[in-house]
Formats: structure tokens, sequence, C-alpha cells
């Protein structure tokens, strides 16, 4: 029985207590309850509110329940046959006049334990995370597709660069109509330059593992850098990896992409790279003046302000 003390049950506790006092008449009028019901917890209640709590209804057996015959013959065959899986283990119990369908077969077993316990997953320690203490420290970049649906266009392919500073939330969003390391290296550069007039110095860039970045993963080219990583270290600036098919380290780009769906691209068209780059720096602006949690609801711009 749980061991802690329920609404219902203090309730029922105090409809005894005053049907002790005034009697069960007048408790049935004032508690609203039948005579039946306060007889039937009286005849529960020993003074204590454990008494009061409702009891299990699972029925202690049922007319077709195993028989001790035949637990005694699934406990001898699973003794000789350990290691046998569960529809050998049925099919030779059939053969010596079991006649039970194998999922009831499946449950006495589990009842009777006979199921070898799995290993405990170690609880997963995600290891801290290392806050940045000012602007350039490390900003996140990563690319995002624009909704087919968004673009009028049916031959026009649009992809939305970001970048973000992982202190001050400050992003640099710019429009490319594709996705490759030539336009990954474009980006860094002008990222560089972008932060650079708002007095931010870039020291590292955190990607995830696209061929647009790395050739880590590729099988032919993996010891030849990428443009994007050429150019990264020509600018002086460190280039960091993420753990592979681990977007959420990646997690404060993601997160501004998941907003970017549903600030902008829900209720936007776009008929042109040019018209897509017009209005991305307008929501660019915008979301920067956007206050923030983590920021002490200040905006991007005016934290980075104040930190400066």
């Amino acid at each position: 029985m749980s061991k802690s003390i329920t609404q219902d049950m203090a309730y029922r506790q105090s409809l005894m207590k005053y049907a002790e006092k005034c009697g069960v008449s007048r408790a049935s009028r004032k508690y609203n309850k039948s005579r039946s019901y306060i007889y039937f917890w009286q005849a529960r209640w020993d003074g204590s509110v454990e008494s009061l709590a409702c009891q299990s209804r699972r029925p202690h057996s049922h007319p077709s329940q195993h028989t001790e015959a035949e637990l005694k013959l699934i406990r001898d065959m699973r003794r000789r046959n350990p290691d046998l899986g569960l529809v050998d283990l049925w099919h030779r119990l059939k053969q010596r006049g079991y006649t039970r369908r194998p999922e009831s077969l499946f449950r006495v077993m589990r009842k009777l334990g006979m199921f070898p316990q799995g290993k405990k997953k170690k609880t997963y320690m995600p290891k801290p995370y290392q806050q940045m203490t000012y602007p350039g420290q490390r900003v996140q970049v990563d690319v995002k597709i624009v909704p087919r649906r968004c673009i009028t266009d049916p031959e026009l392919h649009l992809f939305q660069y970001t970048a973000i500073d992982e202190f001050s939330r400050l992003r640099f969003l710019a429009a490319y109509p594709e996705q490759s390391t030539y336009s990954s290296a474009d980006f860094l550069k002008r990222l560089v330059k972008w932060y650079a007039r708002r007095g931010i110095r870039v020291e590292c860039v955190q990607t995830d593992n696209g061929f647009e970045f790395t050739n880590r993963f590729s099988n032919s080219k993996r010891d030849i850098q990428t443009l994007f990583e050429q150019t990264a270290a020509e600018l002086g600036i460190r280039h960091k990896l993420i753990r592979p098919y681990t977007p959420r380290h990646n997690g404060k780009v993601e997160c501004s992409h998941r907003e970017d769906q549903k600030r902008f691209y829900s209720n936007h068209s776009f008929f042109s790279l040019a018209d897509f780059e017009k209005q991305l720096s307008r929501h660019n602006r915008r979301s920067n003046n956007l206050p923030m949690r983590p920021l002490r609801w200040l905006s991007p711009f005016d934290f980075l302000v104040q930190f400066l």
C-alpha cells in the first residue's frame, strides 16, 4: 500500500469523524454521500487514515489460470533448458501436453521471474557546458534549407546561413542559392567583417560535420581541407567540429532556426534570391532587437552594448 495520503483519503477521514460525532444520517446529508457508502468505509476504518485507502481490485485467481501441474512442467522444462528461446520452449511444452498460447506462457514466465534481468544502462551524464565569457569566443554556424512552399519559383533553391555568438546571442544571417563549401567560405568572410564592425573579434567557429564545412566523413577526400577550413585557417580562426549526429551540441543555432520557422518562414514568400536577401536582412535586424530570457530580457544588441 502506498504511504502517501491522497485527497480522497483525507476526505473520507473527515466524513468518518463527522459520522462518528453527528451520526450517519446527518453525515450523509452534509457530505452528499449515501449511507451505504458511509457504512462501507466505517467497516474498514480503524482510526487511521491509511485504512481509508482504496484497495486493489485485481482478482487473486481466475478460472482459466495455470494449474500446478502446468507450472511444474514449465519450471522443469526451463530448468533443463535455461537458454532456450520462448517459442522453442513453448513448442517442446506443447509436445508434452501443454495447451496454452505462447502469450500466456510469456506472462507466466515473466511472473515467475524466469527471464534474465537486462543489464541496467548507465545514466547519461552530460558534460558540463562551457559558458562563454566574452563576445566572439565561439560562434556557432549552421545552414537552414528554406522550405519549398516559401519559394514561388519551382526551379529556385534558397539556403539561410546562420552565425550566432554564444555569449551575446547576436546573429548574422545571409542568403545563398546553394549549400556548398564555397558558400560556407564566403559566409565565413562576411560574418567576420560583420562582427568586426560591431567590435567583436571572432576566435572560433563551431559547425556540424556537413560536407559544406569539412571532409571528415568523406571516403575519398578525408585528408583534403575544404575551402571553408582553408579560409578559417587564413583568417586565424579555430574551427571546432561537434560530435557526429549530435545537433544539441550546436543547440543555440538549432534553436534559432526553430524560431525562424515560426516567426519568419511560416508567413513569408520569396520570388528571387534578391527578394529573399532583402526580407532576411530585415528579419535579422528584428531578431537582434528582440528581448531574450537568457540575456535577462535584453536584446542581443542591448546586451552587447551593455557589456562593451
